[in-house]
Formats: structure tokens, sequence, C-alpha cells
């Protein structure tokens, strides 16, 4: 044993500690310098000397008697609910109220725990899905724009007819590409919302001949995809006819990892922002009415607000290549600007004896009406 006496030892360590105590006296040691070599608190010492008499050596149980302490058979019934229902409700919060279903124990379920703790008992639980990590992007991807497309549906309940909106943004950019109201969510929905998008951003001429003569396409040539098209594992994501889709115009897919929306943040957010800021759009029952209502709020989106994530800019200026110059004028006026002040400061300090003077000059050539003035500035002016 080494370094300072534990708070808890057992008899035995102390009876052998005070059997030293008791050689290192009679050698001629006092109880003080034997207990500051073993690092014991002499009061210790004396308190185990006067239980060793009374042979109560033994520390009791900690915790006392409480009024509401378990009874013997409450133990015996949780150790039996363990036995017969461990293998199926395999959780302690399960197992005590298994036991007040079954009425035969009413306890919580940290007694059940700390009981079966205690007797060296332990339920099998539920095992913690493994850790998943992000799948990364292809290595032919270029962060630019149009090259990372992602899409999902979103839904307008109010409007019965037509209630799913497709949507597709540019991950880049944060553009708002295209979207498609419609009345079902299937594989024709996304081929039309794909081409719609893709003959806005003037990349389907490249590709009609795709189109026009499917047979002539080698799905199995090695050239880098179009765009790479980042979605959830939806059923018309995951469907055969999306997935011929896609190879016939060389659009990849990316699929994010299940139960993680935020592997598709870009148009999550999207479609929070646009009801959010156009909340009168989640009351629309007219599909016309909110066809046009959601084109409005794409052109205003791309055109008109400033987006937080590409340096308050418009998805419009980000795409079209504007975005970097927008920015760099911002950071040149904001020096401009503090330079002016700093030049204005520097301007009146040198015109004037001091501060104070320069003031009461201003005061003095103003009109501001004599009676607002203090008594000495009063004479002064008159």
């Amino acid at each position: 044993m080494s370094g300072p006496i534990p708070a808890r030892v057992d008899s035995a360590a102390k009876t052998i500690l005070l059997d030293l105590i008791d050689d290192a006296v009679k050698a001629g040691w006092t109880l003080a310098r034997i207990c500051g070599v073993l690092e014991l608190d002499r009061q210790r010492a004396w308190r185990w000397r006067q239980r060793q008499v009374t042979g109560s050596l033994d520390d009791a149980m900690p915790g006392g008697r409480p009024i509401h302490g378990l009874l013997a058979w409450e133990e015996a019934e949780i150790l039996a609910l363990f036995e017969e229902w461990g293998p199926v409700d395999l959780s302690h919060r399960k197992l005590a109220h298994r036991g007040s279903y079954t009425e035969r124990v009413w306890v919580s379920p940290s007694t059940v725990d700390r009981v079966l703790a205690r007797n060296g008992l332990a339920l099998q639980g539920v095992p913690r899905p493994p850790r998943s990590s992000k799948k990364p992007w292809p290595e032919w991807v270029e962060w630019r724009p149009n090259q990372l497309w992602c899409w999902d549906a979103s839904h307008f309940s109010a409007c019965a007819a037509a209630p799913v909106v497709y949507g597709i943004i540019d991950i880049v950019s944060r553009k708002w590409i295209a979207s498609l109201l419609c009345a079902e969510a299937t594989g024709t929905q996304v081929k039309v919302v794909f081409l719609a998008g893709l003959e806005a951003e003037g990349l389907l001429g490249d590709l009609e001949w795709r189109l026009d003569h499917p047979d002539d396409v080698d799905l199995d040539d090695d050239a880098a995809p179009v765009l790479l098209a980042v979605s959830d594992n939806g059923p018309e994501m995951r469907s055969g006819e999306t997935r011929a889709f896609m190879a016939l115009l060389s659009i990849g897919q990316h699929f994010g990892r299940p139960y993680t929306p935020t592997d598709q943040a870009w148009i999550e957010t999207l479609w929070g922002h646009v009801k959010a800021e156009n909340p009168h759009l989640l009351t629309i029952a007219d599909p016309e009415v909110l066809a046009a209502e959601l084109e409005r709020a794409r052109r205003d989106y791309n055109a008109v607000r400033l987006h937080e994530a590409i340096g308050y800019v418009t998805p419009d200026d980000e795409h079209e290549g504007r975005g970097d110059t927008i920015r760099q004028a911002r950071r040149d006026g904001l020096t401009a600007a503090d330079q002016a002040r700093r030049d204005h400061i520097h301007t009146r300090s040198t015109t004037a004896p001091c501060g104070l003077i320069a003031s009461r000059t201003c005061r003095e050539e103003s009109d501001t009406p004599q009676f607002y003035l203090r008594g000495s500035e009063r004479r002064r002016a008159s």
C-alpha cells in the first residue's frame, strides 16, 4: 500500500496498520510520527483502536435503515421479473413498468437497476446502431455552379389537388434551379423537373441526342457525368426508372444516409425558408395560384434575397460569377469608409485648437437660441 490510506478499508487492513503502529511505538516512535509516515490521521487510528476493543472493526453498511427502504419480498420479485421478462423487455425501465403491469411489484426504474447491479445481473439491452460516416463526393466533382444539384419534394397540404412540390437547388451557388407542382411523387415527375432544370441552365442542348437516340448511348462510358444529383432515399429517388433516366442524361446520383436529413441540408433549408418567409403558400388551395406564387417566390429567392451562406449576395450573383466581385467591393467600401471617417476627424482636429473650442465655435455660428446657451457662452455670443 502506497500513498494516503483510502477512505474505506476492510478490517484486515486496519488490523495490519494497527499492528504496525504498535510495533513502532514499542520501538520508541511516537504515534504522531508513525501516523505521519503511514499518512494516516491520528483520530482514525484512535477510532480504529476503540472499535478493535469492542470487536466492531468492520465498517457498517452505508445508508442506515431508511424508512422507505426496499422490502425483501420486493427485491425477490424484481429478481423473479428479471428471470421471466428480462429477455423480452431488455430494459430496466420496461422491467419496472412490467412489475406494476402484472401487479407484482411497484418500484422505480432506478430501483430495478440498483437491485440488478447489486446481484451481479445485467439486462441485454438494445444495441445502438453503428455510427455512420458521410459518403464523400466522387473525385470528378468540381466546386462550381451546375456541378452539384440537390433535390427533394415538399408538401403543401392545403392544395389537395396537387400537394407535392419538387425542387432543385444548386449546392454551390444556392440557386433555386427549378420546381414542379404535381399531384403525386413518381419517376415521371422527376423526369419533368430535371428536364426543366437542365433546359433553364442551358445544359439540355448537349444532351438532347441522348433522349432522341437512347440506343446509341454507351452507359458504360467512363466519361465524367454532367453533374451530380444529391437526394435522400425516397422510393422515386431509388426507383429503376429514375436511375435509368439519370444514366441516360449522364447525371450521377448520390444518396444520403438513411434517417439523416442533414445530408440533404441544402434542399431542406430551401423549403424551410420558403415556407417560413411565405406562410401564405401553406393556405393556398388552388393549384394554379400555388404554382404562380411558387414561381414568384423562386424569382425573389434567386434575384432579390441576400443569402447568408454565400456571403450576402443573391444566388443569381453567385451562380453567374458576380459573387466574388460584389464581396470584394463591399470589403473595399468598408475600408474606404473607415479611411474617410479618419480623414474627417483628422481635418477637424487640425483646424481647431482643441475639440472644446471647435465645439463652441460650431455652437456660436449656429442658429441656436440664446436661452439654450450657458451663461459664459451667452456673454461671449453677445
